[in-house]
């Protein structure tokens, strides 16, 4: 496995993605750069191809913080350290895996030492590895939602805190911070895409000869990767000293204050959230006029910061992609500035629009959607190889119903303890929470539980000769404190889109009342799944992911008619529980079963029913009915289904009305 990075300059096309990266790099004040796109988009090739161009750092011989010698850290746990003298290295790329402890991430602290001896005794994080460099999380929508909030605090302030009972550490934390990911796997929360500056949409080129270029260099990098980046030294070094040229302009270039109604009128009329999107969009401006050469920021400068900076933050909820309308941009910026005046400056010269700096200028605007559009004329490629058809279908088939509008549903969740992934659904032990106990330690301690620490050290302070006013603390009588918090679970839908459900008005609000669900899942940090059934069988069209909005695709385009196979629906969802159990065991189930309760379909479809249903209640998952029976003479067939299930059931009437109010009772009542 070669050690030699992809070079920079030889990524083919991302024009956007390179610009985002090389702005940061001029002014990690921008804030960093998350890029979403689909996998094989060179997304994580570019982002490890950035340490190689970031000028080096002078540190302090021996400190683990990279302190500066010509201003060290005068809080720095390795010092003080005496100014001048000091060494050069280069600077660093740490990355963040997806599995990392908050110990790993923040850095930890010997607790036993600590009461023990009275000592600060800290070991570095990946936090402190990365100062004065890059970090990088891939799959940054996969991590836990505490260890994002550590980490963007820490890019917010420069600055990493450790606390534990009452000791505390802190250190210098400033970093160029970059984030790819998947949205297919999940999204970041609106609150969490706010804390990164800018966001790239990515996507691979759909054009031949581009397409062969990319496949040409990375075999020329794989058969002679030092080869490969000699060939390309020259144009690495180019980038490398316009990046050093760059930020020595920066503090020099003027923000005027056109430039600065501009950025204003731009957030105002993008109905933006807060004001971190204008001091975002003011840096990058800046940033783009440095790049450039140019010493003011001019209008070119305010749209293309307006392109980078606003797509992620003017969401209006979790299922609109991002995106912005670039007629109404130019006519908020000719409206605030006198128009696009400058246009002939854009680019990062007429000499060389495509060399080493090529992403420079943003030469030809780039699109206001990515791989995903910015309307739901794209959306449908959310869903992999298109849409699965359903089987049985023929004759009765009705064109989709569109979904009514949604609206907050109540919490349902799954009765008990959990220990699954952190979330905000069901009651769980949790490394966050209050404390409602503790236990000794499995391995690390992370949590001390002090009353209880000291409680087993107590009695046998005489016998270990304790002659001072300290506590003489072992290992043995460290105690972990356990906590109790929320944790996400796997929320599987049923739907029934037979014959029986296919009236369109009826459709439209079953559709809503999922797409309700789905928000309210989306909020909770809950996996997905989508199984559907009529006609002679059931599919699952959508197997578990953390990608909400896939499932509300996928809703959207569930076509209807046919038998009603209620007994094929819930075999095919007990399958995917089962193969799921062994993915993820410790993410609990809840199934949510939409449906009349009718059973058509196959031999004996009532009595098969019963029997799959008894298999849920069997294993005790926690199921909730949604009644979609309508008409003034009402069967109760979804009550039967609910009771085999060992559930509850609710209309479609009560998911929305505060008279459920003891609809999570009733699922825990029946389950206990």
């Amino acid at each position: 496995m070669t050690t030699t990075p992809f070079p920079f300059s030889a990524v083919v096309g991302q024009d956007d993605l390179r610009l985002a990266l090389l702005l940061n790099a001029v002014s990690p004040a921008v804030g960093g750069v998350l890029v979403r796109g689909e996998k094989g988009t060179a997304k994580s090739t570019a982002v490890r191809a950035l340490s190689a161009l970031l000028p080096p750092v002078d540190v302090v011989p021996g400190c683990r913080f990279s302190c500066d010698p010509a201003a060290p850290d005068p809080g720095c746990p390795d010092g003080p350290h005496e100014p001048g003298g000091g060494t050069t290295r280069p600077a660093r790329m740490v990355e963040l895996p997806v599995g990392a402890s908050e110990d790993r991430l923040v850095g930890a602290l010997d607790i036993e030492r600590a009461l023990a001896e009275g000592v600060k005794a800290f070991e570095p994080g990946l936090l402190a590895q990365a100062h004065r460099g890059i970090l990088y999380v891939d799959e940054v929508n996969l991590l836990h939602d505490h260890l994002v909030d550590l980490l963007l605090d820490a890019a917010a302030m420069g600055a990493s805190y450790v606390e534990r009972e009452g000791v505390s550490v802190r250190h210098a934390a400033r970093f160029l911070l970059v984030g790819t990911m998947n949205p297919e796997e999940g999204e970041l929360r609106p609150q969490l895409l706010d804390r990164f500056g800018l966001t790239v949409e990515v996507a691979a080129s759909r054009e031949p000869g581009q397409r062969v270029e990319v496949v040409r260099r990375r075999l020329a990098h794989d058969d002679d990767p030092a080869g490969f980046a000699a060939r390309w030294a020259d144009e690495e070094a180019a980038v490398r000293a316009r990046i050093a040229a760059a930020r020595e302009l920066l503090p020099s270039v003027r923000l005027g204050d056109g430039a600065l109604r501009q950025i204003a009128a731009t957030c105002a009329a993008f109905e933006v959230d807060g004001m971190r999107a204008d001091i975002v969009m003011a840096r990058t401006a800046t940033a783009l006029a440095a790049w450039a050469g140019r010493p003011e920021v001019l209008a070119e400068d305010v749209r293309q910061a307006a392109l980078l900076a606003l797509p992620h933050r003017r969401r209006r909820n979790p299922f609109d992609a991002p995106g912005l309308d670039e007629d109404k941009l130019d006519q908020t910026l000719e409206e605030f500035g006198g128009g696009q005046g400058g246009q002939e400056d854009q680019g990062d010269g007429d000499d060389d629009p495509d060399g080493p700096g090529g992403p420079g200028g943003g030469g030809g605007q780039p699109p206001a959607e990515g791989p995903r559009g910015g309307d739901t004329g794209a959306r449908p490629e959310a869903g992999d190889e298109g849409e699965p058809q359903p089987s049985g279908g023929g004759a009765g088939e009705r064109r989709p119903a569109p979904a009514a509008e949604p609206f907050r549903t109540r919490v349902l969740s799954v009765p008990g303890l959990g220990e699954g992934a952190a979330g905000r659904r069901s009651r769980a032990r949790t490394e966050h929470g209050r404390t409602t106990g503790a236990r000794r330690p499995k391995g690390a301690l992370t949590k001390l539980h002090l009353a209880a620490t000291v409680r087993a050290a107590a009695p046998h302070q005489r016998a270990r000769g304790r002659s001072g006013p300290g506590l003489v603390v072992r290992r043995d009588d460290l105690r972990q404190a356990t906590r109790e918090g929320r944790e996400g679970n796997l929320v599987l839908f049923v739907v029934d889109a037979s014959g029986s459900m296919a009236a369109r008005q009826r459709m439209s609000a079953v559709k809503g009342a999922v797409l309700s669900l789905l928000l309210d899942a989306y909020q909770r940090r809950d996996k997905v799944g989508l199984v559907t059934f009529r006609g002679s069988a059931a599919d699952v069209a959508l197997p578990p992911t953390s990608s909400v909005d896939a499932a509300a695709v996928r809703l959207e385009s569930l076509p209807t008619g046919g038998r009603t196979p209620l007994a094929a629906g819930l075999l095919r969802a007990h399958e995917v529980l089962r193969v799921e159990r062994l993915r993820d065991p410790a993410r609990r189930p809840l199934v949510v079963v939409v449906t009349d309760g009718r059973a058509t379909g196959g031999p004996e479809p009532v009595a098969l029913a019963e029997r799959a249903a008894r298999l849920f209640a069997a294993e005790s998952v926690a199921s909730v009915v949604v009644d979609c029976e309508a008409g003034p003479v009402r069967l109760g067939l979804a009550g039967r289904l609910a009771g085999e299930l060992g559930g509850t059931a609710v209309t479609l009437e009560e998911l929305r009305a505060d008279s459920i109010a003891g609809l999570v009772k009733d699922v825990q009542r029946r389950a206990a």
